[in-house]
């Protein structure tokens, strides 16, 4: 390995292609892939994550060593594996106690397993023989590892010459507990606890602010966005007093993983030269969840967490509207039970124009996907959202509100340009007009085929983004 290429450790909490929960797992191993098909010649990035339950093909992973890693009282087993796909080497920690469980997350002793793998990762630095100019952590559950290497490493040998970077993919994940436990869990002591204090609890995300040397998120109005307190869930104060360090760049997604040329998920495969199998897709959708099936009928779809903050309030005070026109609406998603509840009698109501799927699966998003003509995001706050780009992909145009990583991404194409549809009040008449807008431009047919054109051949790949990171590294060492 040539010495001079900048060496990023990637910290997260999940990654694809071995394990994803949402958009950071999503984003993780995206970024790392195209960074290095980009860039190998200058840069070294790879993976760490835990060994969780759910990575189950284990067929390549290597055994590289095992250690004893300190955190407070404990002196807790740590199994390291590696392996390498896409040409990224992918590290895995392993515990059992921490990590053979069901789920990832949500566990009542999430701070102590991730406070466990935060301190794994600076510890095996040495073992794995991979001394990292820049590590990179995300969210809240990898927060500590920057705070672990200012108030624990700082002096080390190597270690003092590491910078890090924090990038929050949604702010208000922010671990937070009592700051009775700071000690017994976290491993912090003294001086150091004024590091994760915050309103008098322990805030993980806070002190990786104060700690990093670069504190990202996933778009720049996102970035702009929690310096106010609506956005920051509490932690504008200390974004402000940080604000030399703040920087938004937006996400990407892998545009060979999302293909509707190869998905083998979809129904047909097609490409923009050949649309007439994108609707075979979409009249496959309408018999699979029950709807009629008639290419003509337009297909508003939600892909979507069932939450507040994702806009359901606008939705379900909107809806009915809209359903007096000649539409349909596909449903996906788990939440709130008062949504779900919600989009169930709808579905009993209307049953020939909704049709709501209280469930996630990757498989029918795909479906959805291709076989819809809109996608509907009405978020009242978005950090970046991948959703409207997978859409773009397949050809559906989205219909977005102004926040985030939405206002980034979809531009309103009622002037004769954009690659969707917007609004910005979070009102339900905006949401009603807007789609109604959409509805007109879609009886159109040429209008409809340009519009069509124009979204997918929307770059959302990685190509752009991977270049702002790799400045990112490059200027941060001055390498």
């Amino acid at each position: 390995m040539n010495k001079d290429k900048v060496k990023i450790l990637f910290a997260t909490a999940e990654a694809t292609p071995f394990i994803a929960t949402g958009g950071l797992g999503e984003v993780a191993g995206s970024l790392t892939k195209s960074l290095t098909e980009m860039y190998e010649d200058d840069t070294d990035i790879r993976i760490i994550l835990p060994l969780y339950k759910g990575i189950t093909d284990r067929t390549n992973f290597e055994f590289v060593a095992s250690a004893k890693i300190p955190l407070s009282w404990r002196q807790q087993y740590c199994g390291i594996f590696k392996t390498t796909v896409n040409h990224v080497t992918y590290y895995f920690l392993d515990n059992e106690y921490y990590f053979k469980r069901d789920d990832c997350y949500g566990h009542f002793d999430d701070g102590e397993r991730f406070a466990f793998f935060s301190k794994a990762v600076l510890y095996v630095l040495s073992i794995i023989d991979f001394m990292p100019d820049v590590i990179h952590v995300n969210d809240w559950q990898t927060a500590l590892i920057p705070v672990y290497l200012k108030s624990k490493y700082s002096t080390y040998p190597g270690y003092d010459k590491i910078k890090s970077i924090i990038t929050i993919h949604n702010i208000e994940y922010q671990g937070i507990y009592d700051l009775k436990i700071v000690e017994d869990v976290f491993d912090l002591y003294n001086s150091e606890i004024s590091i994760v204090e915050y309103n008098g609890s322990v805030n993980l995300l806070k002190g990786a602010i104060e700690s990093s040397d670069i504190v990202s998120t996933v778009s720049k109005s996102y970035s702009e966005e929690i310096f106010d307190d609506y956005f920051a869930h509490g932690l504008a104060p200390i974004l402000k007093r940080n604000s030399t360090k703040v920087k938004g760049i937006l996400n990407g997604i892998d545009t060979t993983f999302y293909n509707p040329e190869t998905d083998k998920s979809l129904f047909k495969n097609y490409n923009i030269n050949n649309l007439k199998n994108k609707y075979n897709n979409k009249t496959n959708l309408q018999r699979m969840v029950g709807l009629p099936q008639n290419v003509d009928i337009p297909v508003v779809s939600i892909i979507s967490r069932l939450v507040k903050h994702k806009g359901m309030d606008l939705v379900t005070s909107g809806i009915e509207e809209i359903l007096r026109e000649k539409v349909q609406f596909i449903i996906l998603g788990k939440g709130d039970r008062s949504y779900e509840l919600y989009f169930k009698s709808l579905q009993e109501r209307y049953h020939d124009k909704v049709a709501a799927r209280i469930d996630f699966s990757s498989d029918m998003a795909r479906k959805i996907y291709a076989g819809s003509d809109f996608l509907l995001m009405p978020s009242i706050s978005e950090p970046c959202g991948i959703a409207q780009m997978i859409a773009s992909r397949y050809g559906t145009v989205p219909i977005v509100r102004e926040t985030g990583g939405l206002k980034d991404s979809i531009h309103d194409c009622s002037l004769g340009s954009g690659n969707g549809f917007t609004f910005y009040e979070q009102t339900p008449e905006k949401l009603i007009d807007t789609i109604k807008r959409a509805l007109e431009v879609y009886k159109n047919k040429d209008d409809w085929t340009k519009l069509i054109y124009s979204v997918m051949t929307e770059d959302f790949s990685w190509n752009h983004s991977a270049k702002e990171y790799h400045n990112m590294y490059i200027n941060l060492t001055d390498k």
